[in-house]
């Protein structure tokens, strides 16, 4: 989500005449799109942002500092910004990134600080602007917003209520972006389960309606999507990875704990019992699908006894993958605000345990493709080695192997001699 909102930020600089530079040395403005999923993102803000004071002292009003994002979205990380950091001079949030231009114009013209925080917006600017990082994949928004409240989430305060755009608006934008050379989409939302789009006549549509329809798109070759919540996970969509083609048979499916008791202190409105169906449906719809999660290590109160739950899940699971966390407090949540936080000590431990167990299946899961042929979207050249090229299966498994930047973009067959924890290896079979 933040990467597309970048691309968008990108996209309206680029029509202003913007031009893009390497390095903040050699910037006129620099732009930090901020994240506060977790105190880390906050701290490494701060300290970048801190970096820059002395070329802003030197260059006054030639150098201008922008903060955007989840951060900006929030009154105390402003205050702070205000307060310590003064030199900055345009601050707005997540749901006016459209109006930088027009904030840009203004610090122009009158010579003085901008900022422009929404608490919440209901309505969806169209038609922005859009910088794309890749020729041949594309970011498609189709809901913005969560009304989940997970009770560690600062999203549905930075983010807003859900928002679904209209289907025929989001059909058109792939059609162009297909067009456009387009083969790959990744639809976006916070809960893509939860879509629920309305034609122009007043005609529902579900999230599931809006893969068929994209489905039947010609030209366009994949579709992913991210991010799910187990809880709206319906046997509609899950029979979708069966009947539709170009979905990717890849599902992104957070778990976050194993415990039904931290499930539910957590609101997250499903028991360990239900995920497990959940997955047990996808992989009968879809015996190949690979499946990846996101696990919260140390939430208040948790127990030894309840962290070996998820541990046993992951074991049961089988997860490709997984992003895995140490439990952030964030300030503005009801976790927050629990006295039985668990010890950082403690929380590294079974962090770094279930790392292992999570890696190692991850080792295991990707040594079954050996020997296997996959159909392979050329995504570019490893930093490490430019004849070294990567790619994505179609179950989302990343590729390596020798090639050539005329395949950027393409789809090739690769046989698969070897693997690793995060990334298989391979050779291209020339028909």
């Amino acid at each position: 989500m933040n990467e597309h909102d970048s691309e968008t930020i990108a996209g309206m600089l680029r029509e202003k005449g913007y031009e893009k530079v390497n390095a903040a040395k050699d910037a006129n403005i620099v732009i930090f799109n901020t994240c506060s999923i977790r105190e880390n993102a906050d701290k490494r803000f701060f300290g970048t942002l801190g970096q820059l004071k002395k070329k802003k002292e030197q260059e006054k009003d030639g150098f201008v500092v922008c903060v955007c994002g989840c951060m900006a979205q929030q009154q105390h990380i402003i205050d702070t910004i205000k307060q310590k950091y003064s030199w900055v001079d345009v601050i707005f949030g997540t749901h006016n990134i459209h109006e930088l231009p027009e904030l840009l114009d203004n610090l122009y013209n009158e010579k003085k600080k901008q900022i422009s925080v929404y608490p919440d917006r209901d309505g969806i600017v169209e038609g922005l602007p859009c910088e794309r990082l890749y020729k041949h994949k594309s970011y498609v928004n189709i809901m913005y917003g969560c009304n989940n409240f997970c009770t560690y989430c600062i999203v549905p305060y930075t983010r807003g209520r859900e928002r679904s755009r209209k289907p025929e608006d989001i059909v058109n934008e792939v059609k162009n972006l297909v067009a456009d050379g387009v083969v790959e989409i990744m639809l976006l939302g916070q809960n893509v389960n939860s879509y629920k789009g309305e034609f122009s006549d007043g005609t529902g549509c579900d999230f599931t309606d809006l893969i068929y329809l994209l489905n039947d798109i010609e030209g366009l070759e994949r579709i992913r999507f991210m991010t799910s919540h187990p809880k709206d996970l319906s046997d509609k969509l899950i029979n979708a990875f069966r009947d539709c083609k170009k979905l990717c048979h890849y599902f992104h499916l957070p778990v976050q704990a194993g415990s039904s008791k931290v499930l539910k202190e957590m609101n997250r409105r499903y028991t360990r019992e239900h995920y497990l169906e959940l997955v047990r449906k996808l992989r009968e719809a879809a015996p190949d699908i690979a499946i990846s999660t996101d696990i919260i290590v140390g939430f208040p109160g948790e127990t030894e006894d309840e962290f070996l739950e998820t541990l046993e899940l992951c074991k049961e699971v089988r997860y490709d993958s997984a992003f895995t966390f140490l439990y952030s407090v964030r300030k503005g949540t009801p976790a927050e605000k629990r006295e039985d936080q668990v010890p950082e000590a403690v929380k590294h431990d079974r962090f770094n345990r279930l790392c292992d167990v999570i890696n190692e299946i991850s080792c295991e899961k990707n040594a079954e493709y050996v020997g296997t042929v996959q159909n392979v979207l050329v995504e570019g050249p490893s930093k490490r080695n430019s004849k070294t090229y990567g790619g994505r299966t179609d179950t989302f498994k990343l590729v390596n192997f020798i090639g050539s930047k005329e395949l950027i973009g393409k789809t090739v067959k690769v046989r698969i001699t070897g693997s690793n924890t995060f990334s298989l290896e391979g050779e291209i079979i020339n028909d």
